[in-house]
């Protein structure tokens, strides 16, 4: 019998660093990026309100890796979903490396110190189109697409923009 397991990571946190966006021999895209986690708690000793910040090496391949690379910034908060994972390797001089690192399959931006609010910027890994476009099937979101000429629209001055008449009455059938 077979007993299962489960790696996931779920995290919000905000970007310590741009991302870093490169590419493997084969084309592949990878972004990496840093992410901290913030959490306080009232020592039972005390009673004071102690705090712990958490570095976490976050990495995306593929299409999220692009979008990652495109829409993030250091500052940003985002929630992240994946798994942990651990490599090894030797330097150059021989010497033995390791690292733990979140392997992301879901990001999504939840704000932007430049920017505002943007918990409609979602990415997905698990197919080419951002996961705000499962979203709109279920009528609670727009596609990317939608939402840049929406904001392409509403930055265009709008002057040559007339009132229509409606005519419906008038139409003989």
């Amino acid at each position: 019998m077979s007993v299962r397991s489960l790696n996931k990571v779920m995290l919000i946190g905000n970007l310590t660093r741009d991302p870093n966006l490169r590419f493997t021999p084969n084309g592949t895209a990878v972004c990496s990026f840093g992410l901290a986690t913030n959490r306080s708690w009232t020592s039972a000793d005390d009673g004071e309100k102690q705090e712990r910040v958490d570095f976490h090496n976050i990495v995306a391949w593929s299409k999220l890796a692009e979008i990652c690379g495109q829409l993030l910034h250091k500052g940003d908060k985002v929630y992240v979903e994946g798994r942990i994972q651990t490599r090894d390797w030797k330097t150059d001089e021989g010497e033995d490396r390791r690292i733990t690192e979140v392997v992301i399959d879901n990001m999504l931006l939840l704000y932007s110190p430049s920017g505002g609010p943007s918990d409609d910027y979602a990415a997905d890994s698990g197919n080419d189109a951002p996961a705000d476009e499962e979203k709109s099937s279920k009528g609670k979101g727009k596609s990317k697409a939608k939402k840049a000429d929406k904001a392409e629209k509403e930055e265009a001055p709008s002057d040559d923009v007339e009132d229509v008449e409606d005519v419906s009455d008038d139409i003989p059938f």
